[in-house]
């Protein structure tokens, strides 16, 4: 068959390189995509945002399969788009998408479904979202509300830091639209791991664990990120606390969506926190991670394809999904600057002795300038290897990256560090 995916990001390429080693897949296509994913794909250069041009592209190629990548064209309603005239569809609609789309929408559903959360308000007056600041004390989480990339929440140590953050948000200062509603919540304690899904109506499949890195330094130290590398599985996610994930957060939040009459076809992505008082729900995406996608994929066995088909078309039932059992670990390499500001167009030589030394290169935030690659976003390179442990996994990416010549790259140096630690202490 011939799938359409939308997107070109590290997620993007992760996908289409694991769709074009599937047997049930003769032709990928992807827009807008990016210079690695050329090589796995027939890219087009839609943007992801552009609705009406991807409609028009879908009417022209006529894909069996449409995966929608991205959050932001799932929040502007193209997988009803498609739909409503005809095509098989990856990704949740506008009513569904609307659980990433908006924060304060998110924490109100999980109330109403009884799902376990931090304890939280949501705010637009910047006067009471200071005084509910005071009330709580820090540490406190400031989250935009809207879609930030990864990049809306402030984590804050101090109360005044919290202030800053929601005055600025508040303001449109640091994230625009999306920060004109805030939600502040209470500081949770623990391990952090990412639990996804396959969703098609009532069937919810479970994916291996992953778990990403947020913070920007070594030590889970710095401002957030988009995510600065992952691995799966995540020691912490037995298989108790995968039914739990599966049995308190996922299908109650599927039943208040469909209550709703939200239809969910896609991926669930729940980021949940073990702390000492249980598991708490910290957000919900409505697609694959990024960069838990990465790992993800390189461990998956089964034909993607087939898996994304039988959702797009209410056959999930009874599908169930096969995994290497080795490790995979992906370290994200980041324009220096990232979050912040960062210069683009910085040439990067060396990829293809990364990718020698035994890993997969996913591209990111990269463009072709030249005949040279350079980079065009601020996480550019997902790093990814295989390993019969964490550590023989995290220590092949390390030792390929030495490769990398590029002087404006940033990355950590301890992605994996807490399943290192338990592989070391069995």
């Amino acid at each position: 068959m011939k799938v359409l995916v939308v997107g070109g990001g590290g997620r993007e390429h992760a996908l289409c390189w694991k769709l074009k080693r599937s047997d049930s897949v003769d032709e990928v296509i992807c827009a807008p995509g990016n210079p690695g994913i050329k090589r796995e794909a027939r890219c087009i250069n839609i943007g992801a945002e552009d609705i009406d041009g991807l409609m028009q592209l879908a009417r022209d190629e006529q894909p069996k399969l449409v995966v929608v990548g991205p959050e932001v064209p799932l929040v502007l309603g193209l997988a009803d788009k498609l739909r409503a005239e005809g095509f098989a569809v990856f990704g949740p609609d506008q009513a569904a998408a609307e659980l990433e789309g908006s924060k304060s929408f998110s924490k109100a559903l999980m109330d109403e479904a009884g799902v376990p959360t931090a304890l939280f308000e949501t705010h637009t007056d910047p006067d009471q979202a200071e005084a509910y600041i005071r009330q709580v004390g820090a540490p406190i989480v400031v989250k935009a509300s809207g879609l930030a990339a990864g990049k809306g929440v402030i984590v804050a140590q101090t109360e005044e830091e919290a202030i800053e953050a929601a005055r600025d948000m508040l303001a449109g200062n640091s994230f625009g639209d999306a920060g004109s509603q805030v939600v502040i919540e209470e500081f949770l304690e623990g391990e952090e791991a990412s639990c996804l899904f396959i969703v098609s109506g009532d069937t919810i499949l479970p994916l291996a664990s992953s778990q990403d890195h947020k913070a920007l330094l070594d030590g889970d130290q710095g401002p957030n990120t988009g995510g600065m590398g992952a691995y799966s599985p995540a020691p912490c996610v037995t298989d108790a606390v995968e039914q739990e994930v599966l049995e308190t957060i996922a299908k109650p939040i599927i039943a208040a969506l469909q209550a709703r009459g939200a239809n969910f076809i896609g991926t669930l992505y729940a980021g949940v926190m073990l702390t000492k008082n249980g598991l708490k729900t910290l957000e919900f995406n409505v697609r694959f991670g990024d960069p838990e996608c990465q790992p993800l994929m390189s461990r998956l066995k089964s034909d993607l394809g087939e898996v994304l088909l039988a959702a797009a078309e209410s056959r999930l039932d009874g599908v169930s999904l096969d995994w290497d059992s080795r490790k995979a670990l992906c370290v994200v390499v980041s324009s220096d600057g990232y979050p912040a500001e960062f210069e683009k167009g910085q040439t990067i030589a060396g990829i293809d002795a990364v990718e020698q030394a035994g890993t997969t290169v996913f591209h990111a935030g990269t463009a072709e300038k030249n005949g040279h690659i350079v980079n065009s976003g601020g996480r550019v390179l997902g790093v990814t290897a295989l390993g019969e442990t964490v550590q023989e996994a995290q220590q092949t990416v390390y030792k390929a990256l030495k490769n990398l010549d590029w002087d404006g790259g940033f990355y950590r140096k301890d992605i994996g560090y807490r399943a290192i630690e338990r592989e070391q202490n069995s």
